[in-house]
């Protein structure tokens, strides 16, 4: 089975790379606008029908993605009858939403291409859902079908060979990040409320940032990788969401958290709801603010939104200064190498039990060049050297610890990104010059990789935009556990600082 729409159906009116924004539809029903909760409110209430949501998403995804192509698998008519059916009596009954097409996100009936033509080809269906997408359905959510996403998911943008890059709404020049690519940009698009991602490196924190939504990467343990994985890779990844809102984004911890049987771990049990967090007093936090890294060169303008929400901060209350985990600057040289090296060791070891799971090996050069290069690096790395690595990070996690536990730091607030939204091609991996390839991917995790590696939870919030547009978020990091406190600051600065009224342009001119 191949997805409904694949290399072959990709288009796009013109070159995705010459810098130019082209028009949307416009967003006619209000549904549109709404977030999840509100939309699950309504459906409880009788205001609207599951399957009214349904065709309206349905039909906005058909207006939208043959412009921005973020969708690689559609399951609308299976939807549909869903919608029309009796639903699982969740707090999102009936709301539409979408699976990134990697990770924890299995769908019995379905395929799972990873963003892989070598996947895509081999006509894999899943025969169980993963515990990701079984919440998400028991919660009530109708699942609309799967996101693009880089292949295998080594880089913060989505531009697969096999389906074609996934334009940003802002400025269809630019990417919209990754690898929850695809997902950020079903929201921002206005086709579903909010949408399935993962976070291993950064992929829901830069996506949200990119295109101007909220997206947070939970504590290590909070969500069970099950039944298929127990940590992957070295316990970087997360399961989440990309919302608009910092109410969805506490909801869908809420209906995503627990721990299943055979979790290697578990993240602390809260003292109640996240969504119960929503509007509660922070009190007066300790919050230091590193506006730029010495490793790193940052832009301006991404230097500025930390500057300016810690000014913000510090009208509402909170003691903030200037300060950083010391452990943060010397990431180039003492922790890259190690976690991009565990990376690589992950894709030579999936590519190991695929070979197996199919009975022969693979050709690696029908790969993308960024995925053939990790498959090489993991196979050269001795066993040694992998463990090597996984206690550098450790050590590196005990370290930057301290700065919350003895130091007492409550958040650090850095960009999110080093710089705006870039354009398609920008993290072209060129493998004659794979030093300064890897450098950019290097470049652009620098303040999203240190806390996959901590496990820490972390949240980009889109508090500024820069002077032709585009959104540029910030990120709220709190201890290990800590959710809860980065909930209500999140929702302290989106009631000071609104941003819901923002949207990518459209052709009746909803606005920037």
């Amino acid at each position: 089975m191949t997805a409904s729409l694949n290399s072959t159906e990709y288009k796009t009116p013109d070159d995705p790379k010459q810098r130019a924004t082209k028009e949307l539809p416009s967003m006619p029903h209000e549904i549109h606008e709404a977030d999840a909760t509100e939309l699950a409110a309504k459906v409880r209430d009788g205001e609207v029908s599951p399957r009214e949501l349904v065709e309206a998403a349905i039909s906005r995804i058909e207006e939208t993605d043959p412009t921005l192509n973020f969708m690689v698998h559609r399951r609308f008519e299976e939807a549909l009858t869903e919608a029309g059916g009796a639903l699982p009596d969740g707090p999102f009954r009936g709301v539409p939403t979408v699976l990134k097409d990697l990770g924890q996100s299995l769908m019995a009936g379905q395929p799972n291409y990873a963003g892989s033509a070598v996947i895509r080809d081999l006509g894999v269906i899943a025969d169980h859902d993963g515990n990701v997408t079984r919440r998400l359905l028991d919660a009530g959510f109708i699942i609309l079908g799967r996101t693009n996403v880089p292949e295998f998911g080594p880089t913060v943008t989505t531009e697969p060979v096999a389906f074609g890059p996934t334009l940003n709404p802002w400025d269809t020049s630019r990417s919209p990040g990754g690898s929850s690519g695809g997902a950020a940009v079903a929201v921002a698009s206005g086709s579903v409320p909010l949408a399935h991602g993962g976070d291993a490196g950064g992929s829901i924190r830069i996506p949200a940032s990119m295109t101007g939504l909220v997206g947070l990467k939970a504590s290590r343990g909070r969500m069970s990788m099950g039944p298929d994985q127990g940590e992957e890779p070295a316990g970087f990844a997360v399961e989440g969401a990309i919302t608009r809102t910092v109410r969805d984004t506490a909801a869908i911890i809420d209906v995503l958290a627990g721990c299943e049987p055979g979790d290697p771990y578990t993240a602390p049990t809260p003292a109640r709801p996240f969504t119960d967090e929503v509007g509660v007093p922070p009190g007066r936090l300790r919050i230091g603010v590193a506006a730029s890294l010495k490793d790193f060169e940052t832009d301006p303008e991404c230097s500025l939104a930390a500057t300016q929400a810690g000014a913000l901060l510090s009208e509402l209350g909170h003691d903030v200064d200037a300060a950083a985990p010391a452990a943060m600057q010397a990431q180039r040289s003492e922790l890259m190498p190690h976690f991009f090296g565990t990376l690589s060791a992950l894709f030579a070891a999936n590519i190991m039990g695929l070979e197996a799971a199919i009975g022969r090996p693979l050709d690696i050069d029908r790969f993308e060049p960024l995925t053939r290069d990790h498959i090489e690096q993991g196979r050269r790395m001795t066993a040694a050297e992998t463990v090597h690595s996984r206690l550098v990070l450790n050590r590196f996690t005990r370290t930057m610890a301290e700065w919350w536990s003895k130091d007492g730091w409550d958040l650090l607030l850095t960009p999110m990104m080093p710089v705006p939204p870039f354009p398609l091609g920008y993290l072209d991996f060129d493998p004659d010059d794979r030093e300064r390839s890897h450098d950019r991917i290097y470049t652009a995790t620098q303040y999203s990789v240190p806390f996959n590696v901590t496990g820490q939870p972390a949240i980009s919030l889109p508090l500024h935009w820069s002077a032709d547009g585009l959104p540029i978020g910030v990120q709220l990091v709190a201890a290990y556990g800590r959710e809860d406190l980065l909930i209500r600051v999140a929702a302290q600065l989106e009631q000071a600082a609104p941003w819901t009224h923002r949207r990518p342009p459209t052709s009746a001119g909803s606005g920037r």
